[in-house]
């Protein structure tokens, strides 16, 4: 499937900002069953970008607008070609708790096995198990237990927007019952982890079928989780949609939660409040063009014609950017 995305994202300030310092993670990935077909990013007003990989191996952008302005438009335009993956068993044996417990994959997945950000235990989250019994799934192997429990939170939460923020701990969701995917993704990793099974954050985009029962806003990012077994390496599972993940996803970003991969980061200089609009559309493409080198610079093209004192941060990520 080749798919076109759009993602347009608008600051607009109620008086001049002196500098504004960004650093954005929207290039898809190059990853099996995903082609990164083209690239472009466009900023307004236009700057130098630069890149880098960061410790996960994501391409991550980043520029300095340090002339006065009163807003900031970022354009990122992708095509990629995906393909659904290999379907995968019905079972694995009782043995991958044991290779999960292995020295080498306790070291190999470090990261994705503990706590981190808002993908942590709480008070709330033990509750939560046991209300729905979910230790329980771990007599089965571990491949079925975890989309069992991808289930679960798709059932026990609604999907409504608004009622969490980027920044809202996991103990929000959990009592509100309802939420966005960023927060089913956080509640489905903390459980793996607690069950020793490593798991990761994945930030990228959906291109949403509602025959097919999806649930998330299509005009939004999106977020689902990767669990690692070591008979199958990363599976994808989406609980927000209650689907594995496959070729409607488009994976730009893994990290340990939201924090350390959010569609944009960064602060700017000056005392004005700001407000953000952010439009995404992900719609079948007709013909790939060549394909890009990992982390080609796009060059912007020049156009015509709460207050914080000094640098705001997060003013541009955990307080306004939520993905959906």
């Amino acid at each position: 499937m080749l798919l076109a995305v759009r993602h347009s994202t608008r600051y607009q300030y109620d008086e001049p900002v002196r500098e504004s310092v960004m650093e954005v993670w929207m290039q898809p990935q190059k990853r099996p069953g995903q082609r990164l077909v083209s690239f472009d990013l466009e900023l307004e007003p236009a700057a130098q970008l630069f890149s880098y990989a960061d410790t996960f191996g994501n391409a991550v952008y980043h520029f300095d607008i340090p002339q006065p302005h009163r807003g900031l438009t970022i354009m990122a335009r992708s095509a990629v070609e995906t393909e659904a993956p290999a379907a995968l068993p019905e079972a694995l044996d009782r043995g991958e708790w044991d290779r999960l417990r292995s020295d080498f994959v306790r070291g190999e997945r470090f990261d994705f096995l503990h706590p981190h950000g808002f993908a942590g235990p709480s008070a709330a989250l033990e509750a939560f198990v046991a209300e729905k019994n979910l230790n329980e799934l771990r007599v089965r192997d571990p491949l079925n237990a975890v989309r069992d429990l991808s289930r679960t939170v798709y059932e026990a939460f609604a999907y409504e927007a608004g009622v969490t923020r980027a920044d809202s701990p996991i103990d929000d969701v959990l009592k509100a019952r309802k939420g966005v995917c960023q927060d089913f993704a956080h509640v489905m990793i903390a459980i793996c982890r607690e069950w020793g099974v490593p798991a990761r954050y994945v930030s990228g985009y959906l291109f949403t079928d509602r025959k097919a029962g999806d649930r998330s806003d299509p005009d939004a990012t999106h977020a689902w989780v990767e669990v690692f077994l070591p008979s199958l390496r990363w599976v994808g599972l989406d609980p927000t949609n209650n689907i594995l993940a496959g070729e409607r996803h488009i994976a730009c970003a893994v990290g340990r939660d939201y924090s350390d991969v959010p569609p944009s980061r960064g602060v700017y200089k000056g005392e004005a409040e700001s407000e953000l609009a952010v439009g995404v559309t992900v719609r079948k493409a007709r013909a790939a063009v060549s394909e890009p080198e990992f982390l080609r610079i796009s060059q912007p093209a020049p156009r015509p014609g709460q207050r914080r004192s000094q640098y705001s941060g997060l003013a541009y990520d955990q307080q306004r950017q939520q993905q959906q």
